[in-house]
C-alpha cells in the first residue's frame, strides 16, 4: 500500500487446506503458513517494483482461535488446531461446569466454545499428554509467522480475545482463567494493541520475504478486525458482512457490548479503546467449496487453460451457474451448518442439509440455494443486533462473496438492506496495511487512517420483489435448525 491508501501490487500462494484425520477435526502444518506467506511477500514486491528497503512498516492478519503449540526451541510439537476444528465439545462443558458459563462471559466476554483456542489447550493436555509435556509457548497462526519474521513472542489484543483466555472488558490476559485452567501465563505471548510495532525483522525474516532487516513490525488483529479496519468498520452504525470460508457480521461498538446468551462474540477491536461485536457462521464460502470439490463445476465451464494454469476463478463459473435458478431457488432451503455453528445455536454437532428437493430442481437451483442459505445465516447476526439496538445504519460487504455480483444482490435483499463495496478488495490484508501505517506514524489513529483511504467503490440496492420473496424463505430457514436439531 502506498501513502495514499493505494493498493500498489498484491501477492499470494497457496498454502494446503486443513486436514480432517477425523469428523470435525480441523489441523494445518504451521510451516506451510510460513512458506507461502514469504512466497507471496516475494510476488508483491515483484510486482510493484517497490525494493524492501522501501518497506516502512509490515502489518499482519491470520486466522483467528487456532492453536499452535511450539516447545523451548520455538519449534512446532504438533499441527495447529484451527478455528474451525469442533473437537472439543467436553472440554467446553468442563469449562461451563467449572466456571459457569455465565462467569466465563462475565471474565473473558464469551461463552466456552470449541473454536475457541483455550479448548484446544486443553484437549492437547488431556488427550496428548506427552506432546503437552514439551509445550513452552502457544501462538495463534499469525503470530507464528511474525515469530519466525522477528523472533519476537507478541499477539494483539483483537486475536488474543478469541482465546477465551484474555479479559475482554479490561484488555489484559485474565488471571482467574488462566489460574482455574493451569495455562501458565509464561505460554502466552506479549499483548499489544495493532498498531503497535512489536517487533523487527530479523535476517531469517529478511531471507524469507526479500524485506530489509530491521524493518518495524506491528502487532496487526485477526482476520475479522483487521478486514473490518481495511472496510472502514471504525465507528458505531457502519457494519460489514463478510463470506470467506466462514462468514462473519462484524458491527465496531464503543464498549463491550455483550450478548447475555452468549450467541455473539464480544472481541476487543483492532483500535486502542474500542470493541465490536461479531456473528460468525462456520461453512460460508465452506459451503459452496463443498459442492465445487464433491460435485465439480458444470460441463462447459472451465477454470483452466491447457497448460493447467487458472485462467478464471472457479466459482465465478459457480455463480452464473446458480444466476440460472430464480431468486428462491423455488423452495429449495440450504442449512450451511457443514462444521457445526456459532451463530445463533452454538451447536458444534449441527449438520447441514438441502431441504425440499423437487424433480424440477437442477444443479442451479442448488448453488442458489447455497448462496441463499449462507445469507440467510448471516442475517441470524443482524436478528441478534436488532434485540441488542446496536444501530445498523450502512452495511459493507467484504471476502471473497462479495466478488460475486449474484451473491451481493442475494444479500442486499436477504438482508432488505442496501449494500455497499469498498474499493480496496484485499479485506484483512488491506487492514493489516491501514494498521502498518498507523504503526509508521502516517497517520496519528486507525481512524484517521480509515477516513483518508476507505473508498466506497459502489451499492446495490435490494430488490423489492425478491427481497419480499427471500424474507417469508428466510422465516421458512428459521424453523430448519430446531427441525434438525432433533435428529441428533
Amino acid at each position: 500500500m502506498d501513502a495514499g491508501g493505494r493498493v500498489t501490487a498484491s501477492g499470494t500462494d497457496e498454502h494446503q487446506p486443513f486436514a480432517s484425520p477425523q469428523p470435525g477435526w480441523a489441523e494445518q502444518d504451521p510451516g506451510d503458513w510460513w512458506r507461502a506467506c514469504g512466497i507471496a511477500v516475494k510476488k508483491a514486491l515483484q510486482k510493484s517494483g517497490v525494493r524492501g528497503e522501501e518497506i516502512a512498516c509490515v502489518g499482519f492478519s491470520g486466522q483467528m482461535h487456532g492453536a499452535v503449540l511450539l516447545d523451548a526451541a520455538g519449534e512446532v510439537v504438533r499441527p495447529a488446531l484451527i478455528w474451525c476444528d469442533q473437537r472439543t465439545e467436553k472440554q467446553s462443558r468442563e469449562l461451563s461446569e467449572k466456571f459457569g458459563t455465565d462467569r466465563l462471559i462475565q471474565l473473558t466476554s464469551n461463552p466456552p466454545l470449541t473454536n475457541f483456542t483455550l479448548t484446544k489447550l486443553l484437549w492437547v493436555r488431556e488427550n496428548e499428554p506427552e506432546i503437552w509435556s514439551r509445550v513452552r509457548h502457544i501462538m495463534l497462526p499469525k503470530d507464528y509467522v511474525r515469530f519466525l519474521l522477528t523472533g519476537e513472542r507478541a499477539i494483539d489484543q483483537a486475536d488474543a480475545s478469541g482465546t477465551l483466555l484474555l479479559n475482554v472488558a479490561k484488555r489484559r490476559w485474565s488471571a482467574e482463567v488462566l489460574s482455574g485452567t493451569g495455562i501458565e501465563k509464561d505460554f502466552l505471548p506479549a499483548l499489544y494493541e495493532s498498531p503497535e510495532i512489536c517487533g523487527k525483522l530479523n535476517a531469517q525474516g529478511a531471507a524469507a520475504t526479500g524485506l530489509k532487516i530491521g524493518t518495524p513490525v506491528v502487532a496487526g488483529a485477526g482476520d475479522q478486525a483487521a478486514g473490518a479496519v481495511g472496510m472502514g468498520i471504525v465507528r458505531a452504525g457502519v457494519v460489514s458482512a463478510t463470506i470467506g470460508t466462514s462468514g462473519v457480521v462484524f458491527a465496531a461498538t464503543d464498549r463491550p457490548a455483550l450478548d447475555p446468551r452468549g450467541r455473539l462474540h464480544t472481541f476487543c477491536h483492532a483500535i486502542p479503546g474500542r470493541w465490536h461485536v461479531m456473528g460468525v457462521t462456520q461453512a460460508a464460502g465452506l459451503s459452496l467449496r463443498w459442492f465445487r470439490d464433491v460435485f465439480g463445476i458444470a460441463s462447459g465451464g472451465t477454470a483452466s487453460t491447457a497448460s493447467g494454469s487458472t485462467t478464471r476463478d472457479p466459482y465465478e463459473f459457480l455463480c452464473e451457474e446458480a444466476a440460472a435458478a430464480p431468486p428462491g431457488a423455488e423452495g429449495l432451503l440450504w442449512a450451511p451448518y457443514l462444521m457445526g455453528e456459532r451463530t445463533p445455536h452454538l451447536d458444534p454437532n449441527a449438520r447441514g442439509a438441502l431441504v425440499g428437493i423437487a424433480p424440477s430442481h437442477r444443479r442451479a437451483h442448488i448453488l442458489r440455494a447455497i448462496l441463499e442459505g449462507v445469507a440467510f445465516s448471516l442475517k441470524d447476526s443482524f436478528s441478534i443486533f436488532e434485540e441488542m439496538k446496536v444501530p445498523v445504519t450502512t452495511i459493507r460487504l467484504g471476502g471473497g462473496g462479495a466478488r460475486s455480483a449474484l451473491w451481493r444482490q442475494i444479500q442486499a435483499d436477504v438482508y432488505a438492506h442496501e449494500v455497499e463495496l469498498v474499493e480496496a478488495e484485499e479485506g484483512a490484508a488491506y487492514g493489516a496495511a491501514v494498521l502498518a501505517a498507523v504503526g509508521a506514524r502516517h497517520f496519528a489513529s486507525v481512524d484517521e487512517a480509515c477516513d483518508a483511504v476507505i473508498r466506497v467503490a459502489s451499492r446495490v440496492a435490494p430488490n423489492p420483489v425478491s427481497s419480499a420473496l427471500l424474507q417469508k424463505n428466510y422465516a421458512t430457514f428459521r424453523r430448519l435448525y430446531p427441525a434438525l436439531h432433533s435428529l441428533h
